[in-house]
């Protein structure tokens, strides 16, 4: 995934058992990381939904690159092989789901719109004082509520070995502005042919595909609370309005707008991660 930071804390997590024996239909629990955290590949037996506040969730899929930032969260099917990454600070929450008494399959990893109602609910399951009857009443209105968002948050890998290392050296640097010329030139190859495979692995031409990176990066960036100047600087974009008006062709809307109001939530709240203002 991206460059890892200094401090950070790589976590080793135990194969899945065998049998799945949660006594619950949906077991949550919440922990806060003091430092960037990082944990290796692995899977687990049953469904997954983790979500952030005041940070950034990035979690590699094979090729796929999931990032979700306040007011999403990401759905992991059990048994898919995944690594994650928590920046430093976030409120880190994680709720599972037995498979055998879900009443949906998301059979692919996603981004989850984190309405104030489905995060209350998840969090009053984390109690440990509910009753069997309280518990269940409050489970079956997750399963009601709990939809893939409309964003999804996915930058895709080329799986390419002609041009593997061109996605390498800019997940390491996002800010890296060579042309597509120059990356010609770097890799011994024509342009025409980077931009074939780009186009055939991802969908996406160059160009977009480094667009798209970009913005993930900047959601992370933003989330730790990074001024819209800032993280244009850092992202080698020569204007802020120039970075702005790249956020909004991938994201539908600015940066501001993006961080001022969550999916689902009304327009008048604020969402709390970041004062992201777009100049």
């Amino acid at each position: 995934m991206w460059r890892r930071e200094a401090g950070t804390v790589v976590l080793r997590v135990a194969p899945p058992a065998e049998q799945v024996t949660a006594p619950f239909a949906i077991t949550a629990g919440l922990h806060v990381p003091r430092v960037p955290t990082e944990w290796a590949p692995h899977s687990h037996a049953r469904h997954e939904l983790v979500w952030v506040r005041g940070g950034t969730l990035t979690s590699r899929v094979q090729d796929r690159v999931f990032t979700v930032s306040e007011g999403y969260g990401l759905w992991m099917p059990g048994g898919v092989v995944h690594g994650g990454r928590a920046t430093a600070g976030a409120k880190f929450y994680a709720a599972f789901f037995d498979p055998d008494r879900a009443p949906f399959t998301f059979e692919e990893p996603g981004a989850v719109a984190m309405t104030p109602l489905l995060e209350s609910l998840l969090t009053h399951l984390s109690r440990t004082d509910l009753d069997a009857e309280a518990r269940e009443r409050a489970e079956s209105v997750v399963f009601d509520v709990l939809q893939p968002s409309q964003h999804q948050f996915v930058l895709q890998l080329p799986g390419d070995p002609r041009i593997d290392a061109i996605a390498e050296a800019l997940l390491d640097d996002p800010a890296d502005c060579r042309s597509l010329e120059e990356w010609a030139r770097w890799l011994g190859i024509s342009d025409r042919t980077i931009t074939r495979a780009f186009r055939h692995a991802t969908g996406l031409s160059f160009a977009q595909w480094r667009q798209v990176l970009r913005v993930h990066r900047a959601l992370m960036l933003l989330s730790e609370g990074l001024d819209v100047t800032t993280v244009s600087e850092t992202l080698g974009y020569a204007q802020p309005s120039t970075f702005i008006a790249s956020f909004r062709r991938v994201m539908g809307t600015t940066p501001g707008a993006f961080f001022d109001t969550a999916e689902g939530a009304p327009a008048h709240v604020r969402n709390p991660v970041s004062p992201v203002h777009d100049s």
